[in-house]
């Protein structure tokens, strides 16, 4: 799974930050032509348009009523397709900006008939802002968002304080954020930023794990990580609750 992205904006002290950002940054890619037919083939079952004028009808749009989990980021869509069919009984919302990465996840929707998972090939935060009410989400997904290496870059990180707040109003009561990154001082910061918002409690708490989680089991391990993994290189998982 490859990185969401956000735009390179500073993020502004007068609390307009969330109108500004992107939850990703745009970069060119290009689509074959499995991709291009899954787009004419799938995508009038699986791709939702983006309308800022109306909120999202989710039973009309699955064709059912279910626990709602939303995917920030999905890249090539494999672990979340995975993910999909490992649980049923939910439906996944899943944004993703990258075209090469839609229509790969729309191929693969559409070739294994996997019925609960919906698309916007669009920003996250402005589905979220204009189609979603709060309390609509049982889950978020962000796995290895853009970790921003240099100091310089640390504001362009996706996972900041009003992010993760509209993320936490977004949220059911019990519901959960469940983040994971390879590099540890974005796990590091990903702690601080989930620890300090008062909607959310971290599962790990008192676990002797330092703050972070066990992998869920319905998160697969991607070509990515298992390379990282025999390298020596660490992962993780982190699950907060919306109190």
């Amino acid at each position: 799974m490859t990185d969401p992205r956000h735009a390179s904006r500073t993020p502004p002290e007068n609390g307009a930050y969330l109108r500004q950002i992107k939850s990703y940054v745009l970069r060119a890619g290009r689509m074959g032509p499995g991709q291009q037919r899954a787009f004419e083939l799938y995508g009038p079952r699986f791709l939702l348009p983006y309308d800022a004028s109306r909120q999202l009808d989710l039973a009309q749009v699955f064709g059912r009523e279910a626990p709602l989990i939303m995917e920030i980021g999905f890249g090539m869509g494999n672990a979340t397709a995975q993910i999909a069919q490992s649980r049923p009984d939910d439906n996944f919302l899943c944004c993703e900006v990258h075209e090469p990465g839609v229509g790969a996840l729309l191929k693969l929707c559409g070739e294994q008939d996997i019925g609960n998972i919906r698309i916007f090939q669009h920003d996250a935060v402005e589905v979220l802002d204009h189609m979603l009410p709060e309390q609509s989400l049982d889950g978020v997904h962000i796995f290895f968002p853009d970790p921003w290496h240099k100091s310089r870059h640390h504001k362009r990180r996706l996972i900041q304080p009003p992010f993760v707040n509209r993320l936490a109003r977004h949220l059911k009561p019990g519901g959960y954020i469940h983040l994971a990154t390879d590099w540890q001082p974005y796990a590091e910061q990903m702690l601080e930023v989930l620890s300090a918002e008062p909607l959310l409690a971290n599962t790990a708490a008192g676990a002797g794990l330092g703050g972070y989680a066990p992998k869920p089991d319905y998160r697969p391990l991607t070509k990515f990580e298992n390379r990282g993994l025999k390298l020596g290189h660490g992962v993780w998982d982190l699950v907060f609750r919306r109190r």
